[in-house]
């Protein structure tokens, strides 16, 4: 193994441990704004967690298409594959911690914002496929349909956020914290998410140049998985303090601002549309996120009607299908 290749993969999983213990500590401190604020947890979850969790993808992605040369299909893979991976673990999660019971703890209005996760991310890929080469001052038309639906979804979103139960929720976690502090440790841990994301696109843009793996694979399974680490940290310190809520809007608010991170690295892609970049693995990463996004979607609307056998059941096929698309995504970086 060459130095550089061991200096970059040391690099890599400094970034990992990192974003995985940052990714706990966003947990907290958002369950303890959930309370304090008095706004709850899915609205903090789908804005505040959302937000700083998908911060290393954000990083990555601006990072990857500034690089020299860029790597756009890096950029392109991290979005698709983390909004893949996203709904894994959220399969997961739920099968963890209970199967049905933990998804009779999500709310029905969360419903909302898992439909604007698959509208993002079925028009993300619906876009890539057909390319539309046409942009305003540097950003391209795709870029700012994808806008328009992030701005009216949240909107959405936010009209029928819950206002229910806030004052209870998060008590625990923000008990023995003020607003104040509880503000600053939640930017403190946001900002520590940055750093380990800009850290995470220059090893992985090593790794690929080193080792001749296709970026857009790398985008997809390696670099996505651990971006999305903080999602992960979260959602289970989220699901051991009984937070269901607040976990599951950070997965799907996550997967929301992810495909809206297209939109802001397009102007600094120097090569074009951004999203016109994508490749046929781009593409398969990008529908079966979409196909889970509704299985979870179903899940969760029908999480009253459906016996305990078929709520597991679902949430096993959903991790299978993701398994089946790693291996058919990685079979493609490997041609």
């Amino acid at each position: 193994m060459s130095a550089d290749l061991s200096i970059a993969l040391m690099v890599f999983l400094a970034s990992a441990v990192s974003v995985w213990f940052l990714g706990v500590g966003l947990a907290k401190y958002g369950d303890a704004l959930a309370s304090l604020t008095g706004l709850g947890r899915m609205f903090v979850g789908s804005i505040l967690v959302a937000l700083a969790t998908s911060l290393p993808e954000l990083s990555t992605i601006i990072s990857a298409v500034r690089l020299d040369p860029p790597n756009p299909q890096l950029a392109v893979g991290n979005v698709l594959g983390a909004n893949m991976l996203d709904v894994f673990i959220f399969a997961m999660v739920a099968l963890v911690f209970g199967g049905r019971s933990f998804l009779r703890q999500i709310s029905p209005r969360q419903g909302y914002l898992i439909v604007l996760a698959a509208a993002m991310t079925g028009g993300a890929v619906l876009l890539g496929a057909i390319k539309l080469d046409f942009s305003l001052w540097r950003v391209g038309l795709s870029s700012l349909i994808l806008l328009v639906i992030y701005g009216v979804g949240m909107w959405v979103v936010f009209q029928n956020r819950s206002s229910g139960g806030a004052d209870q929720e998060g008590a625990e976690s923000g008990e023995h914290l003020s607003l104040t502090r509880a503000w600053i440790m939640f930017g403190l841990v946001s900002v520590g998410v940055i750093i380990a994301g800009i850290a995470l696109a220059w090893s992985t843009d090593r790794v690929a140049d080193i080792t001749g793996v296709a970026s857009s694979t790398l985008g997809i399974l390696a670099v996505s998985l651990v971006t999305t680490l903080p999602e992960l940290s979260s959602t289970v310190a989220a699901a051991r303090m009984g937070a269901a809520d607040l976990g599951v809007a950070g997965l799907f608010g996550s997967a929301v601002f992810n495909a809206s991170i297209l939109v802001y690295a397009d102007p600094f892609y120097r090569g074009g549309v951004l999203i016109n970049q994508a490749e046929t693995a781009h593409i398969i990463a990008g529908c079966v996120a979409f196909a889970l996004i509704l299985a979870a979607l179903a899940l969760v609307m029908g999480r009253n009607r459906i016996s305990i056998l078929v709520a597991r059941g679902g949430l096993v096929l959903m991790a299978v299908a993701w398994l089946a698309a790693a291996v058919v995504v990685g079979t493609l970086g490997a041609v």
